[in-house]
């Protein structure tokens, strides 16, 4: 085949250019691993509380020993056993685990990002912010589940913006394997019903869709939960903490919206001798009844314990605090460092929550029209997701280290509110001068 010279040059442009932009994301992804790995090395944090569990748990999994009492999801500590089980069980094999997570996590944002329609300046920087967002880098120190719940995540993202025929069929179990992590997964399939829905106008469709991935996960948890059931002898899910979780946050004892120990609340049911006698599953669901009970008869106080567990969620820089626990780093370093990425934090989920908010008035305000399917389905997608988040620690918990997940939406949306603000400023400036 031959080309004029005229062709010859706007197609060697166009592999120049293609060139130069995969030489970028290269480039970023190196220097996100290379500050990781720094991190790693000269921040030997410790494993505490939650992650001290599932680091116990996981090295007994390794050892053939039970997988769990049913107390909690042990979707990770499942995962990390067979990392353990293959190159022995170490705090140091399991943070160079969260360090492959994190590059599969980068190539799945930039697929991510490939399939959106966006200037390639704006992409570049969206993906150089993800890759270089402080916690993105501080939370391969920590022995979570947020860090492989986000690339499993991610994961399903792939494939629900991919061409794939049989998508919803593998986020179906995708989205099973994560709720196996994260019990609250489950109603994903309600998001990507949503999406479909409102974006195509095609409720049929939509609900087929939404039905694939809920049956698919539902088949896919099924075996933990007869484990579960079998372990108990009634009815369990995929774990027991849900109710816990809701009673020592929905309390007149809980100022903070944060943990605090079970046994201070008022006439605590822990307390009790019944409580004591009953398994996992009963004790569930007497705190769960009692959480209930208390948010029924104290809607006032349950509103106000939601926003502060937002605050807490997504103003305050607890990564830092759990990134360096244990290791030595001087104290004032850690201030400075946590002021900062506080700072950070501040701005983009601010930013976001308003972007958030004015995206949904504008969805609302294009379904009102009929004009749904002129709407950005990756933002619509995001919003969704952003919703489904902040619901669920609205009504259980708030932890800087679960918004984590949230990441790679806070950074998109924070982006283009930034940069329409800018737009504003100067469209102002031009005008007054």
């Amino acid at each position: 085949m031959k080309y004029n010279v005229f062709e010859y040059n706007y197609y060697q442009l166009g592999n120049d250019t293609y060139n130069n932009s995969k030489g970028y994301y290269y480039i970023m992804m190196t220097l996100g691993m290379f500050l990781s790995i720094l991190w790693v090395i000269f921040v030997n944090a410790k494993p505490f509380s939650d992650f001290d569990y599932y680091y116990n748990l996981a090295k007994e999994i390794s050892r053939g020993l039970p997988w769990g009492d049913t107390y909690t999801s042990v979707g990770y500590s499942i995962v990390l056993g067979g990392i353990f089980k293959l190159f022995g069980a170490s705090v140091l094999t399991a943070k160079i685990f969260n360090l492959c997570i994190t590059f599969i996590n980068y190539l799945c944002f930039k697929f991510i990002l490939s399939k959106v329609n966006l200037k390639e300046i704006d992409r570049k920087i969206i993906f150089g912010l993800f890759v270089l967002f402080p916690n993105n880098i501080l939370f391969n120190s920590i022995l979570g589940t947020e860090l492989i719940f986000t690339s499993i995540m991610l994961a399903v993202t792939c494939l629900y913006f991919s061409d794939l025929k049989l998508k919803y069929f593998f986020i179906g179990i995708l989205t099973g394997l994560n709720t196996i992590v994260k019990p609250f997964f489950i109603v994903f399939f309600f998001a990507i019903f949503l999406v479909d829905v409102i974006k195509h106008k095609k409720l049929i469709w939509a609900l087929r869709n939404s039905l694939i991935v809920l049956i698919m996960s539902v088949i896919v948890i099924s075996p933990w939960i007869y484990r579960n059931t079998k372990l108990m002898g009634q009815r369990t899910f995929v774990s027991n903490n849900g109710g816990i979780v809701l009673y020592i946050n929905n309390n007149s004892q809980n100022h903070l919206g944060r943990w605090m120990p079970a046994a201070d609340v008022e006439d605590s049911i822990v307390n009790k001798p019944e409580y004591k006698k009953a398994n996992r599953t009963e004790q569930n669901k007497m705190l769960s009844a009692a959480a209930k009970k208390w948010i029924k008869s104290h809607p006032v106080d349950f509103i106000k314990l939601g926003f502060k567990r937002l605050l807490n969620t997504y103003f305050w820089s607890d990564d830092v605090t759990y990134s360096t626990y244990g290791s030595g780093v001087n104290r004032s370093y850690v201030h400075t460092l946590f002021a900062i990425d506080n700072i950070i934090r501040v701005i983009v989920f601010l930013s976001t929550i308003i972007y958030v908010l004015l995206y949904s008035l504008r969805t609302l305000y294009s379904i009102f029209k009929g004009r749904s399917d002129e709407l950005d389905k990756f933002k619509l997608y995001l919003i969704m997701l952003f919703f489904m988040f902040t619901s669920v620690y609205f009504v259980t918990e708030g932890q800087g280290r679960y918004s984590f997940p949230e990441i790679f939406i806070a950074v998109y949306c924070c982006y283009f509110s930034l940069k329409y603000l800018l737009h504003l400023l100067l469209k102002v400036k031009v005008i007054r001068a």
